[in-house]
């Protein structure tokens, strides 16, 4: 029973690991000794984490563009060159869009649809040759995919393809998990509740109203990020597969 939660060793992929989530959890895999690829658009930001990072272990930053299912391919294909196997692969990358529903633009609703949802799956699919590769039955392979609360429960903004989005990303989860598992690969999700980031920096202007919803009273800190991704990613939940575990202090407990 010793070591259920170890990763060392392993070889991951996190999209939009530059920050927020994505950051977090890549942080989390490098002091845990994970080879840790990092991916997202901006270059300059991207480079600058995975310095920071690679103080702590192996961190290696590949700019994409994963909006497009050329851009994720380019991305797929620089890692099937490096890695014949990939133990681990975080879809984290996303994008939101709001307004009000009689102005919402068709652009905001395809927008987020293609990275949230598209790109998950197409680049899941072009990755899984390294996926089988690498999971067994004992420790199959991990893919996590990063959903929202917002897809659990009503946002109460103006956000309809990022909830929507959301959703979908909960429910190609679970289809994925039960299709993949004869594969040995494990795909689940989690839905994060508030965590501070670029993209909840405007709720964040009312924190403490925001809190008032929250059970355990704080928002989530990265190691709750990393130490869920962990777990999911250990011989601790090697009989996991196709599920949805909120991250959120106890939110949707209450809503």
């Amino acid at each position: 029973m010793k070591n259920l939660f170890s990763v060392e060793g392993k070889v991951a992929v996190v999209t939009g690991g530059s920050r927020g989530i994505g950051g977090m959890i890549a942080r989390g895999f490098v002091e845990n000794g994970v080879k840790t690829y990092i991916t997202a658009r901006n270059k300059e930001e991207l480079k600058a984490t995975a310095e920071e990072l690679s103080a702590f272990g192996e961190c290696i930053a590949i700019a994409s563009n994963l909006a497009t299912v050329e851009g994720l391919t380019v991305f797929a294909d620089e890692i099937k060159q490096r890695e014949s196997k990939l133990d681990i692969l975080i879809n984290n990358a996303g994008a939101s869009w709001g307004a009000p529903i009689d102005e919402f633009p068709e652009m905001g609703w395809d927008k987020v649809m293609d990275l949230n949802v598209k790109s998950i799956f197409f680049l899941t699919q072009q990755l899984l040759p390294q996926l089988r590769a690498a999971g067994t039955s004992a420790d199959p392979a991990r893919v996590i995919n990063i959903g929202s609360i917002n897809g659990l429960t009503h946002p109460h903004m103006q956000t309809y393809s990022y909830s929507a989005s959301k959703a979908a990303v909960h429910h190609l989860t679970r289809h994925l998990g039960g299709d993949l598992a004869t594969d040995h690969i494990n795909v689940n999700a989690i839905a994060p509740g508030f965590f501070p980031s670029k993209m909840t920096a405007s709720l964040l202007e009312q924190e403490e109203e925001l809190l008032k919803d929250i059970p355990l009273a704080r928002l989530g800190n990265p190691e709750d990020a990393a130490g869920t991704a962990i777990y999911l990613c250990s011989r601790a939940s090697a009989w996991v597969t196709g599920h949805v575990l909120a991250l959120d202090g106890g939110y949707v407990a209450i809503t």
